[in-house]
């Protein structure tokens, strides 16, 4: 199941999840926290569902079909993550994905300033695995990351506030696009080459995405981050040029010609 925000263009936000899952083949159910305005170039609304609807979604997903994994996403707000976070912890929800979206590919901020500390104290300590990338690892950590040493300390850090582990994503630096996935005992690196191209909206919700569905197979979290890897590198690959600003990746490049 995925808990995020919705995007209008389709190209992130629970419309990514639900391609992903259905492309890796697992079944998807979804708990929408916000409903945004959005295509390639910006953001232009958002509205931030209330939280007893929030809690209902996942209480009427979590009561019957259950969910194997789950992945947060857009949680805007320290009372949003407040109510997922309780309804995770009453569900007893074992595999969980955080993605702590932060700002969109456009520039727009998602989540606000002072819900940074309500994820860091609410959400990591639930969290199997985390998914940030550069800028959102720096927000959590309060740190600057310019060297392989400050990525490797902010992974430190992160598992420091309680998660099982963290995949600091690199594609924000330069040379190839490697991802740092650390879990209290050790490192590990993931690189695929980089792909020029700005078609890479949602390329964040599509890997954490990825990983919970790895998950819900059964893999094991390296494996599960491994697919993730390897699905969002193919997807930018093959992905479209659509709109006027960030196109999105291809979710289903294995199935259509």
């Amino acid at each position: 199941m995925t808990i995020a925000g919705s995007d209008s263009g389709g190209g992130a936000g629970v419309q990514a999840d639900l391609k992903t899952f259905a492309a890796l083949g697992v079944y998807g159910a979804s708990t929408l926290t916000a409903i945004t305005a959005q295509n390639t170039v910006a953001v232009t609304a958002v509205h931030e569902i209330p939280t007893d609807i929030i809690t209902a979604q996942i209480d009427a997903v979590l009561t019957d079909i259950g969910a194997d994994a789950v992945k947060t996403g857009m949680l805007s707000s320290s009372d949003i993550i407040e109510c997922v976070a309780a309804a995770l912890t009453h569900h007893g929800v074992r595999q969980l994905v955080v993605d702590p979206v932060m700002i969109a590919k456009s520039g727009a901020t998602l989540l606000r300033e002072d819900a940074i500390g309500s994820l860091r104290t609410r959400l990591l300590p639930l969290a199997t695995v985390v998914t940030p990338n550069i800028p959102e690892a720096e927000a959590l950590t309060e740190t600057t990351i310019v060297s392989d040493a400050d990525v490797r300390r902010a992974a430190e850090a992160i598992v420091g506030m309680g998660a099982r582990s963290v995949v600091v994503k690199g594609g924000h630096r330069e040379g190839p696009a490697t991802d740092l996935f650390y879990d209290g005992a050790e490192f590990r690196e993931f690189t695929a080459p980089r792909i020029d191209t700005v078609n890479t909206h949602g390329t964040g919700c599509t890997f954490a995405s990825a990983v919970a569905a790895g998950l819900a197979l059964g893999m094991a979290v390296t494996d599960a981050v491994a697919l993730a890897k390897d699905y969002v590198t193919e997807g930018i690959r093959h992905s479209f040029s659509i709109g006027q600003g960030h196109g999105p990746l291809n979710h289903f490049y294995k199935f259509w010609e």
